[in-house]
């Protein structure tokens, strides 16, 4: 016997037994399942054995009795045995034949030439002093004068022409439930007065511009603005600042919550009924609370280095204090 068929025996025996007693003694389904994995498990070592007296098998019994077929079952069960790779092609014989068929008559006569040693040069024409050019100068003047060669030109590689930003006329009005206010630029005069409880007001591409937001709206929010100023009365959601840059607002009324996100540069003035306003930040920088005390503000920055340290149980997160 083989040493494959003899480890494959030593598997038969010891685990596929072992599953094939446990399977009995559930019984059922599970038992009927159980002989036929063991038939699939002999079918295999009869595969081996034949595999290991004959040289290759035929792959079509093969692969149609390994096929996988529909099984009463409840949960995931054993896959089907994979059919045996095919065989490999055969080597390019005949093309690398043909390759040294072509070649061998050109190296023959190659060889044949160099064997001929001195006699080689039997078969040159002898050429006469009048027809030498170094000898003649009346050759030499029918040449002419050979031209130096030029340099090819290359074209150097054009960079890629920048295309304008294109302009976008600037927007100030009521889509449904949404203020738009857009491509707003050098505006210091943009008020938002008729408005609603369940209005949300959209700033999108706004520079250099000041915006009033008066009464009370659901939420606000500010997204791809530069040197943007925003003042509000009353928000009843949430108030958010997205990718924007140097972004100052000043909350009249109330507001529970302020988001700054990707932002580079933004102070909130509160007032002081929107003191226990939450701000949440990420991935900003050069963030600023304003608070109202004794008729001026007083500057607070937001942490933006945190510490984070495993207390046994949790990770701790406070800001990091620089030390001097």
């Amino acid at each position: 016997v083989a040493p494959s068929v003899e480890a494959f025996d030593k598997l038969m025996n010891s685990m596929v037994a072992e599953f094939l007693k446990n399977s009995r003694i559930l019984a059922g389904d599970v038992e009927t399942h159980a002989e036929m994995v063991h038939s699939a498990f002999q079918a295999q070592r009869s595969f081996l054995l034949m595999a290991s007296q004959y040289q290759q098998p035929h792959e079509g019994p093969v692969a149609s009795t390994v096929s996988a077929f529909s099984v009463l079952s409840s949960g995931p069960g054993l896959p089907p045995p994979p059919p045996p790779p095919p065989p490999p092609g055969p080597p390019p014989l005949f093309e690398n034949e043909g390759r040294k068929e072509e070649s061998s008559p050109s190296r023959s006569a190659l060889f044949a030439q160099l064997n001929q040693g001195e006699a080689i040069t039997k078969g040159l024409r002898h050429v006469t002093d009048d027809q030498k050019t170094y000898k003649n100068p009346s050759l030499r003047a029918q040449g002419g004068q050979t031209r130096s060669p030029t340099k090819s030109h290359t074209p150097s590689p054009t960079s890629p022409k920048s295309h304008p930003s294109q302009k976008h006329a600037p927007v100030l009005e009521l889509e449904g439930k949404k203020w738009r206010v857009e491509y707003q630029e050098d505006r210091n005069d943009l008020v938002i007065s008729e408005t609603e409880l369940r209005q949300v007001a959209y700033i999108f591409k706004c520079e250099k511009s000041t915006l009033q937001i008066k009464g009370k709206v659901n939420s606000i929010i500010i997204d791809n603005c530069k040197k943007l100023g925003l003042v509000f009365d009353n928000v009843v959601g949430i108030v958010e600042v997205i990718n924007s840059q140097d972004i100052q607002i000043q909350v009249m009324g109330r507001v529970p919550t302020i988001s700054i996100n990707k932002t580079e540069g933004c102070h909130i003035y509160l007032s002081e009924d929107a003191l226990d306003c939450e701000i949440v930040s990420a991935k900003s920088s050069e963030m600023n609370i304003l608070i109202p005390q004794d008729g001026d503000y007083r500057e607070f920055p937001v942490p933006e280095q945190f510490k984070t340290a495993w207390d046994g149980s949790k990770l701790i997160t406070e800001p990091a204090e620089i030390m001097a």
